[in-house]
């Protein structure tokens, strides 16, 4: 079971890259929102595996590249009420654009 993220072609865990737009005054907040709803939901689902939270500079976009178990725990995850109390307030602020993806190359120096 991997219980850390990890970046290597035919591994079980499937990416969720969710680019967020967002205001750059509200940038702060929504990165703030995100690592809440972490550390007091999310991580305790099913089938989580890590969640790493990434903002640009410009201040326009965030970035949550978080691993999943398999797509069916990530699709419960989308399904359970208090994961989903927490995006409601984002919403109001930040255009979400979240993508499942599996790994299938990685090159390193």
């Amino acid at each position: 079971m991997v219980s850390k993220t990890t970046i290597e072609p035919g591994l079980a865990p499937i990416t969720l890259v969710n680019v967020f737009t967002v205001k750059p005054k509200h940038q702060d907040k929504l990165v703030a929102a995100l690592i809440e709803a972490t550390e007091t939901t999310i991580r305790s689902l099913d089938g989580f595996v890590s969640a790493n939270i990434h903002k640009s500079l410009d201040g326009k976009r965030v970035v949550n590249y978080a691993q999943w178990r398999s797509k069916e725990d990530f699709d419960a995850m989308m399904r359970t009420p208090k994961a989903l109390l927490h995006m409601a307030p984002i919403l109001l602020y930040a255009k979400p654009s979240p993508h499942l993806y599996e790994v299938v190359d990685v090159q390193h120096i």
